[in-house]
């Protein structure tokens, strides 16, 4: 069980998608095994909505996550 950094919901890690941040660089990571800080989100349109209005990756790494990262995380969910 996972906890969203949103809803702060425990949830399977099949139910969330992870990100990751890993020497400055920000990515989705599909495989969960990525090495470096990480952070989960709810496989949620509204969810990732709110993260992004809220720009709460910003917050959790401490640096400013580019946009188009919360517009892949919609895609992967459409």
């Amino acid at each position: 069980m996972r906890m969203c950094v949103i809803t702060k919901e425990k949830l399977p890690k099949k139910d969330l998608i992870r990100i990751v941040m890993n020497e400055n660089e920000i990515k989705i990571d599909l495989s969960g095994k990525l090495n470096g800080k990480g952070c989960y989100l709810k496989k949620d349109i509204e969810v990732i909505n709110k993260a992004k209005n809220t720009k709460v990756l910003n917050r959790v790494f401490e640096t400013d996550v580019n946009v188009l990262i919360y517009d892949e995380l919609l895609k992967m969910i459409d």
